[in-house]
């Protein structure tokens, strides 16, 4: 029989990495350690839920026992690991100590808050990473018995999901950030400022090219006080100011660890025998990729290590598709500076190219109209992960 496996985390890459070893090995013995409910769901949805008017019950497609159950596994909820033993092959869970025989780290990552928040505003200021964030964040809008006036901090990808779908589910929206347009990360300016052109038009604010200098109670509502000196008023403050790696348990037990994340192969082994990591926490070769596409890549690739056939990820030249209605957003960034854009298009239908000084393809974004072309971009851009 083979070794028993210990997968910690129950997102998207730890349920994605059982699912895939379950159709190559049904019996081997798994545990599934969450430290939530446990229950299957996509992330992605958690950012259009509020358009398409779905309560957070409606966003899991299974509870934990349901896990457990079809894909023969013991689901542990609510559970925390405490410490990570590599010498004993043993995990400290309070007072317990639950050997392991092969382990996989599958923790995520922890939205980063940049913000002192006063402990009596704490109820009203959000980050949105899981359901039971979602659930928390849902139940605050629900409880204001009309349509929220919602402050979003940070203008990335998180940011403008959520301005675009809350917008759709009928509440006022401020989109507040320090960049001078939305997307930084994935859109070259004139990109950017298109897509705050849509949202603007929509009725979203937007305050940018201004951060924030903190939160205060302002009679019954909620002060987000900016660098300028301005004030905003809002009922709730969502912070989507960024994600790293949750690292810290592998780091504690000595695991190589990066800013990028938990350091593995393309096999997704970590520097311990017996131990490997996969989706946000980990940086695959070089390259930490928090989209769908490379995370299911990797838990088929180390579902079949762990099923007996030792196999590397690849990831492709996969782009990001954006959830903003408004105006479609598709990109993928380069992975190096570019030498150049080169922009086409006109009004909010634009396409940039990012090409290197031989004048190749190294990445895209497109906005409008312009999506359309991303199948045919992608098929001339370099693998994220070859």
């Amino acid at each position: 029989m083979s070794a028993p496996l210990t997968i910690i985390g129950s997102g998207m890459a730890g349920i994605g990495l059982l699912r895939q070893l379950r159709a190559l090995d049904p019996d081997r013995p798994v545990t599934l350690i969450s430290a939530d409910g446990g229950d299957d769901y996509s992330k992605p949805l958690l950012s259009t839920g509020f358009a398409k008017g779905l309560p957070p019950e409606r966003l899991a497609t299974r509870d934990a026992l349901r896990v457990a159950g079809e894909l023969n596994a013991m689901v542990r909820t609510r559970t925390r690991v405490e410490a990570i033993d590599l010498a004993a092959r043993t995990l400290r869970i309070g007072e317990e100590r639950l050997p392991w025989g092969e382990l996989v780290l599958a923790t995520g990552a922890v939205p980063t808050r940049p913000f002192a928040v006063p402990e009596t505003l704490a109820d009203r200021v959000f980050t949105i990473n899981d359901l039971d964030d979602y659930r928390a964040f849902h139940a605050a809008v629900v409880a204001l018995g009309r349509p929220a006036r919602v402050a979003i901090v940070g203008a990335g990808l998180v940011g403008c999901e959520f301005a675009n779908d809350l917008l759709a589910g009928g509440h006022r929206v401020t989109l507040v950030a320090p960049e001078t347009a939305p997307l930084p990360r994935l859109l070259p300016e004139p990109l950017g400022r298109a897509l705050g052109e849509a949202f603007a038009e929509a009725g979203i604010g937007l305050r940018l090219g201004t951060g924030v200098a903190g939160f205060r109670a302002l009679g019954g509502d909620l002060g987000v006080e900016l660098d300028d000196g301005a004030t905003l008023e809002a009922d709730l403050v969502l912070l989507a100011t960024g994600l790293r790696p949750r690292t810290a348990l592998a780091e504690a037990a000595g695991l190589a660890v990066g800013p990028a994340g938990i350091q593995t192969d393309r096999r997704l082994a970590t520097s311990a025998p017996g131990v490997f990591a996969l989706g946000d926490a980990a940086c695959v070769d070089g390259v930490n990729a928090m989209y769908v596409q490379p995370l299911q890549a990797s838990a088929k690739a180390l579902a079949r290590t762990l099923a007996g056939t030792p196999t590397a990820v690849r990831y492709g030249p996969w782009p990001v598709l954006v959830k903003t209605s408004l105006l479609p957003v598709v990109a993928l960034p380069p992975a190096r500076e570019p030498s150049r854009w080169r922009i086409e298009g006109e009004a909010g239908d634009l396409a940039a190219l990012a090409e290197d000084e031989d004048g190749r393809l190294i990445g895209f974004a497109l906005t409008g109209a312009c999506v359309r072309r991303k199948v045919e971009l992608a098929r001339a851009a370099p693998a994220l992960l070859g």
